[in-house]
């Protein structure tokens, strides 16, 4: 790469850790010259979209458009012009941000949109229109949205969250501690964010299995007309433990076979049943203990192994999705 000539170097530069991989994989330079023409190829092609010529016309339209909307809602602009993210806040005063990628022919064609929606975001676009329309599809999505927000920020301010440990505005499962080592992740639709969610409980058997007969002992009794976490716990007859009277290690613990808390960002979420026992496992660490012991056995999806605690039987689904 330092040899070769300033015009190569610059259409390679993004590439130079796929050249080191290549060059040290092959045999001779025969496959090497064949690999190099194929990275040339891609390169190639992605800088030619990169630096398509885009009339006068759209800069002028563009400029326009950003200006009527207010630059006060504009929170990125980068310097080809062609990725514009703006930004609103909902009635509940929560900010938001929508990536606009525009191509040559806009306005005649509508810019790619990305949000961070737990729902398909598409805009109604004519050639007419422009980006304080997009604005307006925006504002008007998110609070459709309101309400969904709403519950998961309830739980997220009120409860302890396990998992996702920073969940994104399009998460919808949130895993909520209980107890010790006994949780619940509930999926919650987002167009009807205060109906009763997909309930999957996780601890050991002697401990959940009340919980899941409570449920659906008192699903009867959910209220659409009052909150999500409120509703949770007039069903499960139960409060939820908060990070403002509680610490971490007053309920968690980390796992029996790695000896920490969080692997690749899940926490322990397999318990031998064994009252006396109790041991939390992730499911990576225990599928993988379980997989070395001579003395497990496999059948379709299920494993089937002692506790490396207390030896007692345990039984492990490659789905966590208990009810």
């Amino acid at each position: 790469m330092q040899e070769c000539s300033w015009q190569l170097k610059k259409i390679l530069h993004g590439y130079r850790h796929i050249l080191k991989q290549r060059l040290h994989s092959c045999p001779d330079l025969v496959s090497f010259m064949v690999e190099l023409k194929t990275i040339l190829e891609i390169a190639l092609k992605n800088t030619e979209e990169l630096h398509i010529q885009r009339p006068p016309e759209y800069y002028s339209c563009l400029v326009r458009d950003l200006e009527i909307l207010g630059w006060n809602k504009v929170a990125y602009v980068d310097t080809s012009l062609t990725t514009i993210k703006l930004k609103a806040e909902d009635s509940c005063g929560r900010q938001h941000l929508i990536t606009l990628k525009l191509n040559a022919k806009y306005p005649t064609e509508p810019p790619d949109c990305l949000v961070d929606f737990p729902v398909q975001f598409a805009i109604s676009w004519m050639p007419q229109n422009s980006l304080i329309d997009i604005h307006n599809q925006f504002l008007a999505a998110l609070e459709s949205l309101k309400e969904f927000w709403d519950a998961m920020d309830e739980i997220d301010g009120k409860t302890w969250v396990l998992e996702p440990e920073n969940p994104t505005r399009s998460a919808t499962t949130r895993r909520i501690a209980i107890g010790n080592n006994i949780s619940v992740t509930i999926e919650v639709d987002p167009r009807h964010p205060n109906m009763l969610p997909e309930c999957y409980f996780l601890g050991a058997d002697h401990v959940v299995n009340p919980l899941r007969t409570k449920l659906n002992n008192n699903m009867h009794l959910w209220d659409p007309k009052i909150s999500l976490l409120q509703n949770l716990k007039d069903v499960l007859e139960i409060d939820f433990p908060s990070r403002a009277v509680l610490e971490e290690s007053d309920f968690t613990k980390d796992c029996g076979i790695c000896y920490a808390y969080r692997l690749d960002g899940t926490t322990p979420d397999q318990v031998c049943d064994d009252p006396r026992c109790g041991q939390p496992f992730h499911q990576a660490c225990l599928y993988e203990w379980l997989q070395g012991l001579p003395s497990s056995r496999q059948s379709f999806n299920v494993i089937f192994g002692e506790c490396p605690y207390c030896n007692k039987p345990l039984t492990l689904k490659s789905s966590m999705k208990k009810l």
